[in-house]
């Protein structure tokens, strides 16, 4: 959500909270349970489009001949991708437009498109780490609808992409991607959320997607629909609106889903599958600054050198003032040393 309509929703709130306590009403809370604080062991140099709502959401790719070695491929949502390595130098930029979430398979990355403000889209690149270079395969056709969210199922070298694209109504379609000659996107079940939803992330075959106002929904997949649950709601206790960005990573043999509780400037990390809460954290100020009204977010574990031992954890950061937006890099270990995880 743009800092603007931040802005409305919290005078808004601000406005009914009077209201209540006039009424002699408990008035509610609009922030969340206090975080534990980490800071970011490094940052990306900022997305082109300065002095704008324009960095949006990274992925992570590891090479699969060196799994020790990873880049970030990030969107500037109005202009195109990003790659930068772990120092956060960009290294690599592809003109794209407006291009909202990504993520990767392999070589591939995938990209949701909103050029089209009424046909949804999925754009395709191939990501050749070794100049470095993004180069475009085209865009896949994927319904009616603004493009909004996408992530993508972790598969095997080989398979078939599996693509979530989550449409700004809160419409979901999950279906195969294909990558060789024109790419094509053939959709095998569609579920409706209430409303406006964007971060999405898959859990094997169970897809988790961030109703913004509302929560995190499970979605599994039956027939041609889905069984849906929402198992963590706005409470503005663990989760505070907007919710944003969801991502999984696994630590000692756990597998966790953290989630952007952009509301509030935290992360809520829950314990999967049964969405157990774990706590919450929250980027503090330090050597690269705080993060605040964070969108996208991502989280890998792994060894990535000295920097990063146990795994990363990037999230966009949308006050990097005075410099643009960009993406904060913190190191897991630490994240799940203040959690006790």
């Amino acid at each position: 959500m743009a800092r603007t309509d931040r802005w409305k929703l919290l005078t808004s709130l601000a406005f009914t909270s009077t209201l209540t306590a006039c009424a002699g009403m408990q008035a509610p809370a609009i922030s969340g349970l206090p975080p534990v604080q980490v800071a970011a062991g490094g940052e990306t140099a900022p997305v082109g489009t300065g002095k704008a709502d324009a960095a949006d959401d990274p992925a992570i790719w590891i090479d699969p001949a060196n799994p020790n070695r990873a880049l970030i491929v990030a969107t500037d949502k109005k202009a195109g991708l990003h790659v930068y390595d772990l120092t956060g130098k960009d290294i690599a930029f592809a003109q794209a437009g407006l291009v909202n979430n990504v993520d990767v398979a392999g070589n591939i990355i995938v990209a949701s498109d909103r050029n089209d403000g009424l046909n949804a889209h999925l754009a395709l690149f191939r990501l050749d780490a070794d100049k470095p270079a993004i180069v475009s395969l085209g865009r896949a056709a994927a319904g009616v609808g603004e493009a909004y969210g996408l992530c993508l199922k972790k598969s095997a070298p080989g398979e078939p992409i599996t693509a979530a694209l989550i449409v700004k109504d809160g419409t979901v379609r999950v279906g195969t991607l294909t990558a060789e000659g024109t790419p094509t996107f053939a959709v095998r079940w569609e579920y409706k959320i209430p409303t406006q939803s964007e971060g999405c992330v898959f859990d094997g075959d169970t897809l988790y997607v961030g109703e913004e106002d509302a929560g995190i929904w499970q979605l599994v997949q039956s027939g041609t629909t889905a069984i849906a649950r929402l198992v963590a709601p706005v409470d503005n206790q663990r989760l505070v609106a907007d919710v944003e960005g969801l991502a999984t990573i696994d630590h000692k043999g756990q597998r966790y889903l953290i989630a952007s509780s952009q509301g509030d400037n935290a992360y809520a990390v829950f314990k999967l599958p049964g969405m157990d809460y774990v706590g919450r954290f929250a980027v503090a100020a330090g050597q690269y600054g705080a993060t605040s009204e964070t969108d996208g977010i991502e989280a890998v574990a792994g060894n990535f050198g000295p920097a990063y031992p146990d795994g990363i954890f990037l999230a966009q950061d949308g006050d990097n003032a005075p410099k643009a937006q960009n993406f904060k890099l913190v190191r897991w270990d630490r994240i799940a040393a203040a959690l006790g995880l």
